[in-house]
């Protein structure tokens, strides 16, 4: 194999371009393209060893006619946008990323269900708009807010995230139950529905596949308290979002965070178009992933990720 690969990176403003591409640069000749449309992958990976991707879609419709491609490369943890199937079978290496944005995740996770259950939005809201200033009162105390100790976080989904949420959440004094394929030793492990029944707060972080598409149903909110917080930073499609839309609007559940969804960037005609504005909602653009540090640390491994398969290795190999 020859010792300077040629790199495309697809999607390269999706890592932000705050972040140095040396790692990259440094084990072969690198291409970069802000962000590229369906119809232009084929032509921009024609001469590429390696494509370096975050979220486009790879498969038999843009990969059958190139003979170059050795390598892929995820920016991220999932790669259920690339056709796995089809690449082994012609022999494309694939590699993700696993654990680099751990922290930054779960720091986002546990920020939306502190500031859901504090209704931290109203309180600042109200303080910046000169209410409180013109109030004769020296606090406010509405809406009701209540204290995280205590409470049961129920995690669906106990990989490298699902585990630092529930260090955090341990230590703010919750009860962790957690529901995994196998169950985990010193935890409270029960089924999806026993969460959905008996947890104050949800968060999700499984990945999607045939199992967990649409594990968050109709059928499994109507289990869930009153009350309940649902956060979703694991996929949109995991959840059922029309559903958590009407639970919402009917006021069956307590609050809900997402930071992923079905379809990325989210159409107007989304469920979601009709909550977005509600005070006990927070809806993020898919950045709960991307602290600088997450970013770059991803990165980094690409890099290392290259310089492996290029020795032989099979680091962070998907395929």
């Amino acid at each position: 194999m020859e010792d300077r690969l040629k790199i495309a990176v697809l999607d390269r403003d999706t890592v932000g371009d705050d972040i140095p591409l040396t790692a990259l640069e440094a084990v072969g000749e690198v291409t970069v393209y802000g962000l590229t449309p369906p119809e232009l992958v084929a032509e921009r990976l024609a001469d590429a060893d390696v494509a370096v991707i975050n979220k486009i879609k790879l498969n038999e419709s843009n990969l059958a006619g190139n003979d170059h491609l050795k390598l892929i490369c995820l920016l991220a943890t999932g790669y259920d946008n690339v056709d796995i199937t089809y690449c082994g079978g012609r022999g494309i290496a694939v590699c993700n990323v696993a654990g680099y944005s751990t922290q930054s995740v779960a720091q986002m996770t546990v920020t939306m269900a502190l500031s859901l259950m504090s209704h931290l939005p109203v309180y600042q809201r109200f303080t910046a708009s000169g209410e409180y200033s013109r109030q004769k009162m020296m606090n406010r105390i509405e809406p009701v807010f209540h204290e995280i100790a205590g409470k049961t976080w129920g995690i669906i989904g106990f990989g490298n995230i699902g585990r630092q949420v529930a260090r955090v959440a341990e230590a703010l004094g919750c009860r962790i139950m957690v529901c995994k394929r196998t169950p985990v030793d010193g935890c409270e492990n029960v089924d999806v529905d026993t969460i959905c029944r008996e947890a104050d707060i949800i968060s999700i972080h499984t990945p999607l596949n045939d199992e967990t598409r649409g594990l968050i149903s109709e059928e499994r909110i109507r289990l869930m308290k009153q009350d309940v917080i649902v956060i979703n930073v694991a996929r949109g499609a995991v959840a059922d979002e029309a559903a958590l839309a009407k639970a919402v609007l009917e006021g069956r559940i307590g609050g809900l965070g997402v930071d992923v969804y079905s379809t990325e960037p989210y159409g107007e005609n989304h469920p979601y178009q009709t909550i977005a504005h509600l005070d006990n909602v927070c809806l993020t653009p898919h950045m709960a992933w991307g602290a600088y540090e997450s970013r770059k640390r991803c990165v980094e491994e690409i890099g290392e990720n290259i310089r492996s398969f290029m020795d032989g290795g099979r680091r962070n190999r998907v395929v």
